[in-house]
């Protein structure tokens, strides 16, 4: 669930993305995952979706490589955007079952909020190659 003010739009790195609408201090816990608001599935139940639903799934959740159980997000945040060099960190702290994102530094308000997908999704290849 996202924990700051955000808005979503047209990005430059690839079709609709997260901006800050605030400014946001390094440090700032902009997203964490919230059991009964975004959803956890195994691989198993997204076997029995069919198929047009099945590649929209993929295409917004990240498969958790600790856990193997997807993760999507219910709210805007399944619009952060990969990045080499994100402004966003994500981490898995050991009391957390999930991941954490916070800000790696000072973001601006209008500011494209980016991750690195290698970090949590092992499904980054396949979200790298839909176009």
């Amino acid at each position: 669930m996202l924990l700051t003010n955000t808005k979503i739009g047209p990005s430059k790195i690839n079709g609709i993305g997260l901006f800050a609408n605030q400014f946001i201090p390094k440090g700032t816990v902009i997203w964490k995952f919230h059991s009964g608001f975004d959803i956890k599935i195994d691989k198993n139940e997204l076997a029995k979706l069919p198929e047009t639903t099945k590649e929209c799934f993929l295409k917004y959740a990240y498969l958790n490589p600790d856990t193997n159980k997807y993760i999507l997000c219910l709210d805007d945040a399944r619009f952060f955007n990969h990045s080499d060099d994100p402004n966003c960190i994500d981490e898995t702290p050991e009391e957390e079952n999930e991941g954490i994102t916070f800000a790696a530094r000072d973001i601006q308000q209008g500011e494209e909020l980016t991750s690195d997908y290698r970090k949590y999704d092992a499904d980054y290849d396949y979200k790298m190659s839909i176009p």
